[in-house]
């Protein structure tokens, strides 16, 4: 199994509507499920530890290979472009357990 971790910093803009922002890219991440061959979990959170980071992506895969085909899917292609509407830091960590 691999699990795919993303922290997001969301713009100033996107902060005043942080609510909002993680709400809508949790239904278009979880709407990925079923669609992304290999995905087994994914969810979105908001970070309420305080820090740099605002939101945070959460995945699960089957095999490495499924991460992969998952970063270029057209279904999280289009995602991608949203997320980077919000987003002005990034910060990924991969691993398989």
């Amino acid at each position: 199994m691999v699990k795919h971790i993303v922290l997001w910093t969301l713009t100033e803009e996107a902060k005043k509507n942080i609510d909002a922002v993680a709400d809508d890219l949790q239904k278009r991440f979880k709407a990925l499920l079923g669609v992304v061959d290999g995905l087994t979990g994914i969810e979105v959170g908001r970070n309420y530890n305080g820090g740099t980071f605002d939101l945070i992506l959460y995945c699960e895969f089957t095999t490495k290979e499924a991460q992969d085909k998952y970063q270029n899917h057209p279904a999280h292609v289009a995602i991608k472009q949203i997320v980077h509407s919000h987003v002005c830091g990034r910060d990924c960590v991969d691993y398989e357990i």
